[in-house]
């Protein structure tokens, strides 16, 4: 039996789609089951120091938060901060974040909102032990009363069992 081009070419097409599926069955020994998560939150800025907000939080994740502001800069027309998020959930559970930055563009004096917010979940205790999820958020700051609003929506992932 003579192999032309084309049977050849079939072959090889063949055998890589039997790797990438079986890579891709490994791949997903690790599976997450993740759901949609949002809310509102609101914090008092200087709330427990110059750099430290505090207060509610409402929806999926709901307790209460508070932020660290490591550092700001101002980028062009944008005033940046560098926050550290620090959660505890309604029944008890802490949540873990990256440091987070925040973009936010002037709209009145003193008032700012926020534009880019990205935040990453990298897990907590009980419940949230092992949970991953990306967030963005929305919302103002306004520096002359101290007060933040934000809107939270995105991702929850927990470790299939």
């Amino acid at each position: 039996m003579r192999f032309t081009r084309a049977s050849r070419a079939v072959l090889v097409l063949a055998a890589m789609a039997c790797l990438v599926a079986g890579a891709a069955a490994q791949k997903n020994t690790k599976r997450q089951q993740c759901q949609a998560a949002g809310g509102m939150l609101m914090t008092n800025l200087g709330a427990v120091d110059a750099a430290t907000t505090m207060g509610p939080v409402t929806g999926d994740l709901k307790g209460a938060v508070g932020a660290t502001i490591l550092s700001t800069e101002v980028i062009g027309n944008n005033l940046v901060f560098h926050v550290q998020h620090h959660w505890v959930t309604e029944s008890g559970d802490t949540l873990s974040f990256d440091p987070a930055t925040a973009t936010s563009t002037p709209v009145a004096p003193g008032l700012y909102a926020i534009v880019t917010y990205p935040v990453h979940l990298t897990g907590g205790s009980g419940k949230f032990a092992g949970a991953t999820g990306d967030f963005t958020n929305i919302g103002e700051v306004d520096l002359n009363s101290g007060q933040l609003v934000l809107r939270y929506s995105g991702k929850l992932c927990f470790p299939a069992n």
